[in-house]
């Protein structure tokens, strides 16, 4: 038995400098704690992160409505802690305590009974059957994670290595060298994005060559396959029937050439969120035409969404899923989203948020559920919380696989 027997919530700050929630649920004998991070490129179908009023809100229900009825939970049945979490918010979105609220809490919860019971947090989740991912991180940030940045969002990398550790050496690499090529061209200091990656003042197709000379560059030396990626987060570009870049305006047909070409021309293999978040047609024709060689991922079409993603499956959108645990709420309806997307033969990343803590409950999931992939930066103290998590339960794992 782990019946929970004391919980507490405090406001910490996120990478952004914002307030967010912490939760901490104690056990006889274990302890968990997780933290909510937040996003701002959000899918229309998310949980809503507060209710009316905010985080203090949220706090408030925390204090008179849920810290003492979870008293005598068993916490081992996360299925029905989750169900408490939604009968006691009665909407389908959290909106009455806050889907952050929910998300920490739930997490937290899933903490405490591995620590009660004594085991790593990935075998708690996943059992014996567990899978070291691969790191992905943004190298190069615009659209609403920037000022004066590309349109499209985000440029990924995804070093591929028996060791994780040289995984995310690589990765770092690559980002050093974009910084060092990029400074000595504009003759100036380049900043930095949320997600700590570099901002740069040039047009996207500019950017997805240099990103992809220098991850081949880097590839070369070092001997590791280095996939090119992007999150073009079109939705927030997406305007009266158009996606608008800096120098054009593109159809929804041209935005599916566009894309094609992409993956055949530059040899991007990762290619996420690339037309509307509604647009399941789009979705549908570029995974036709490129499905063989890249992976299309839904993020904000699905926003790990059971329903959305099972519209999504029988249109035939994609053969990815980018899943998130606040954009549902819990770990049940994430975990029940992976499975419908793992039996129809989906690859699956498991993402962080733009404004993130040091939490690091992703890294155990990641590998628990055989991710393909974990989205989670390439420097950064709260990114680098996560991808050092990994190295460590590498270790815990038994080594390089």
């Amino acid at each position: 038995m782990s019946e929970i027997v004391d919980s507490r919530i405090r406001k910490i700050l996120d990478s952004r400098g914002n307030d967010t929630i912490e939760v901490e649920i104690y056990t006889k004998y274990g302890r968990g704690v997780s933290a909510a991070p937040s996003g701002a490129s959000k899918g229309a179908t998310e949980v809503k992160d507060y209710p009316d009023g905010g985080i203090d809100q949220s706090i408030k229900a925390f204090k008179n409505e849920i810290s003492k009825k979870i008293v005598g939970i068993e916490s081992e049945d996360q299925e029905g802690f989750d169900r408490f979490l939604e009968d006691i918010d009665g909407t389908e979105n959290f909106s009455s305590i806050g889907g952050n609220l929910a998300v920490a809490l739930s997490l937290a919860n899933a903490c405490a009974t591995a620590d009660e019971l004594g085991i790593p947090l990935f075998r708690y989740l996943g059992g014996l059957n567990v899978k070291m991912t691969t790191p992905l991180g943004n190298v190069v940030g615009g659209g609403k994670h920037a000022v004066n940045g590309t349109t499209i969002q985000e440029f990924l990398i995804a070093s591929h290595a028996d060791n994780v550790f040289d995984a995310i050496k690589t990765n770092a690499l690559v980002h050093r060298r974009i910084k060092e090529r990029a400074s000595k061209e504009l003759d100036i200091p380049v900043g930095m994005g949320d997600e700590k990656a570099w901002v740069l003042p040039f047009e996207d197709e500019k950017v997805i060559s240099l990103v992809k000379e220098i991850a081949d560059e880097v590839s070369d030396k070092s001997g590791l396959m280095i996939e090119n990626g992007m999150d073009l987060a079109a939705t927030n570009y997406f305007e009266k029937g158009h996606y608008v870049y800096r120098d054009r305006k593109l159809t929804r047909e041209e935005q599916v050439d566009f894309v094609e070409g992409i993956v055949k021309d530059w040899g991007y293999t990762i290619i996420e969120d690339p037309f509307d978040e509604n647009d399941f047609e789009s979705f549908a024709e570029l995974t036709k035409r490129v499905g063989d060689k890249a992976i299309v991922i839904g993020d904000d079409i699905y926003t790990t969404n059971y329903q959305r993603l099972k519209e999504g499956i029988e249109k035939m959108a994609s053969n990815a899923i980018l899943l998130k645990p606040n954009q549902v709420g819990t770990l049940t309806r994430l975990l029940r989203t992976w499975r419908l997307a793992k039996d129809n033969g989906m690859s699956t990343v498991v993402s962080h948020r733009s404004g993130e803590t040091t939490d690091y409950f992703i890294s155990h999931l990641a590998v628990a559920i055989g991710a393909d992939y974990i989205k989670t930066g390439t420097v950064g103290g709260e990114r680098i919380a996560k991808l050092n998590e990994l190295v460590r339960i590498q270790e815990e794992m038994g080594g390089h696989e």
